[in-house]
């Protein structure tokens, strides 16, 4: 039997803390077959990264491995090696970090250097490992730019990262890894941030090269759906230890740990009840929901929120210096309305024009054409026209939870602060009622009041988007936009917030616009769902009806790019990878849109719309 390329062994990583040491890898003994891909699998905080950290030898200072062996077998670079045993710092270290082992992090925009090009990054790891010159390494470059899906790869060498989009940077990271053909690929939730299409695009390259180059690749992740796509083996962690190791096929029809089964509950799945609720591992208890004194809503029969024809082009530098523009329509007479008290999801991929639309029902934009009205029992009125007392009203009316909470709290500012701010803007109550507000903000949202006096950074990421939600309550809003408010976190924390949100729409009569790219959380939170593409809305329908019937090319693609944790329910990578589904022009018939056109929504059952060419919406009428 032949040798695994990476034997993990008793593994034991500790951290030097004021409180004293915390072991974040308690004893881990695992295998990585050559040629095959191993999934390590369980919440933030279980110890997946520090593991990948080790075997890399890039832990922070105050980390050391105390324990167990890394044992690296590779014929090509002398046999076998304990890498536990080497100094961090050594040249075989350095010769295999990077080279015969290479690394895919998670989050593309802070691993690549923002101040080099792309093509200088990438050559850069070619030339510190193999002796070829700087000509040579920008022909490989380009090569492995092209095989990862660079659509210029010549053009791609002189652009710098801010140039690219999610899908593109995280493909030059791949890139990167991937050029000194290592033996050991390292994927640290490479596709977290990406949306369902990107995402598969992702897996399949991965699936692809490791077939050609035959290199073992270790998986770490939190999201069922790809596992159960892409591992030929799974391991389980939490708080450091394995609870669950075995096949693909084991692991999924025959889970025996309660941590795992736990985990496979809390994942959102398109075949739920009507009113089934996500089991989190860690249920949020809510000590109460509404106040006594919280304002009566003024029930009203059209929607509270709604969009009509909205448009906004933007204009682009081709160049730093020649001064050639090129405007791009990122949204294309959008049509939207919001019944009171539901939830309206509005799905797509990146840059597809969703936070656009978000933004210009914020006034943080201003359209070009079209109008964003709102109503809030008194009749409609246009929120780009409102100035004064009317505006101030509408800004405490409609509120934002944004994607990345630790980006969007003041990391100088107590929870206290983050929380009584709003009030302070809005000259809302005394220091004492402000105080009360606050500590039944934190009761809603599940978070004790000793929370006050810290700071976000002693927060997990489930808490700090907990603190979010509880900010864009303090003004006792009637519309909340959700922008992405679970995309980066794990599926457990996922099914808190849901469930939370769930719940204070039940209590408090809200209503959510939920900004998305994953169809299976829209499908879970969501009434209504909007499916959007290159600035159009493309479908439209009641979540049953969509995912029933789903019309649209585009709307199937994207349903068929959802990773589904049921391992008889595969991707079919063959047909995501033939398809040009985000191309209007290149729609069949009758969807094609040719450029300059906005084409038509047609209702093809009660409350089901499809977006048609104007010539085919005409010959279907």
């Amino acid at each position: 039997m032949e040798a695994p390329i990476l034997s993990v062994r008793q593994l034991t990583v500790d951290f030097s803390t004021d409180a004293g040491n915390f072991r974040a890898v308690d004893g881990l003994t695992f295998d990585i077959p050559k040629g095959k891909t191993v999934a390590l699998v369980g919440e933030s905080g279980s110890g997946k990264s520090v593991t990948a950290q080790a075997i890399l030898q890039i832990l922070s200072k105050k980390a050391r491995i105390t324990n167990g062996s890394l044992l690296f077998n590779d014929p090509s670079n002398g046999g076998s090696i304990d890498i536990a045993a080497l100094p961090a710092e050594s040249d075989a270290m350095h010769a295999l970090r990077g080279g015969r082992i290479a690394m895919i992090f998670q989050e593309p925009m802070t691993s690549l250097s923002p101040l080099h090009t792309i093509g200088d990054q990438i050559s850069e790891a070619l030339m510190i490992h193999a002796d070829v010159d700087q000509a040579t390494a920008n022909q490989r470059t380009m090569d492995v730019l092209n095989r990862v899906g660079f659509p210029d790869p010549k053009r791609a060498l002189r652009t710098y990262p801010f140039e690219l989009s999610g899908g593109l940077r995280q493909r030059a990271m791949i890139a990167m890894a991937l050029i000194t053909r290592p033996a050991l690929l390292i994927a640290d939730e490479p596709t977290t941030a990406l949306d369902v299409t990107t995402q598969a695009q992702i897996l399949d390259l991965i699936k692809e090269l490791q077939v050609e180059t035959g290199m073992s690749v270790l998986l770490i992740t939190h999201d069922l759906g790809v596992v159960a796509n892409v591992a030929d083996e799974v391991v389980v962690m939490y708080r450091g230890r394995i609870m669950e190791a075995g096949s693909r096929e084991n692991i999924f029809r025959n889970a025996q740990h309660p941590y795992l089964q736990a985990l496979m509950r809390a994942v959102p799945r398109f075949a739920m009840a009507e009113h089934e609720r996500l089991t989190p591992i860690r249920e949020v208890k809510s000590a109460r929901l509404a106040s006594a004194d919280a304002p009566k809503l003024v029930q009203q029969a059209g929607p509270i929120l709604k969009v009509e024809r909205l448009t906004k082009s933007f204009t682009l530098r081709s160049g730093w210096f020649s001064g050639k523009t090129r405007e791009i329509r990122a949204v294309s007479e959008v049509d939207l309305a919001l019944p009171a008290g539901k939830t309206l999801g509005l799905v797509g991929e990146s840059g597809c024009g969703k936070t656009t639309v978000s933004k210009m029902i914020m006034r943080a934009i201003t359209p070009d054409a079209g109008k964003v009205l709102f109503d809030d029992g008194t009749g409609p009125k246009d929120v780009h026209k409102l100035e004064g007392e009317a505006l101030t009203t509408y800004r405490r009316s409609v509120q934002f939870i944004f994607q990345d909470p630790f980006s969007s709290l003041n990391p100088r500012m107590t929870v206290y602060e983050l929380l009584t701010e709003p009030l302070r803007i809005h000259d809302i109550g005394t220091s004492d009622e402000r105080y009360e507000r606050v500590k039944h903000l934190l009761e809603m949202v599940g978070l004790d009041q000793r929370a006050l006096r810290r700071y976000p950074h002693s927060f997990s990421g489930g808490q700090r988007q907990r603190l979010g939600i509880a900010r864009a309550l303090a003004l006792e809003p009637r519309v909340l936009l959700c922008d992405e408010p679970v995309s980066a976190l794990d599926v457990s924390v996922q099914a808190q917030v849901l469930n939370l949100l769930k719940d204070l729409q039940a209590a408090l009569g809200l209503s959510y616009l939920f900004v998305s790219h994953n169809l299976a959380v829209v499908d879970y939170i969501a009434d209504t769902i909007a499916v959007m593409c290159r600035g159009y809305i493309v479908e439209e329908a009641p979540k049953s009806s969509l995912f029933r019937n789903p019309v649209h090319p585009y709307t199937q693609a994207l349903l068929a790019a959802v990773p589904d944790p049921d391992i008889d329910r595969p991707l079919d990578f063959t047909k995501l990878r033939t398809g040009r589904f985000s191309q209007p022009s290149e729609w069949p018939e009758p969807f094609r849109i040719q450029p300059g056109e906005f084409g038509v929504m047609k209702e093809i059952e009660p409350g089901h719309k499809v977006r048609m060419g104007r010539l085919s919406a005409r010959e279907a009428a």
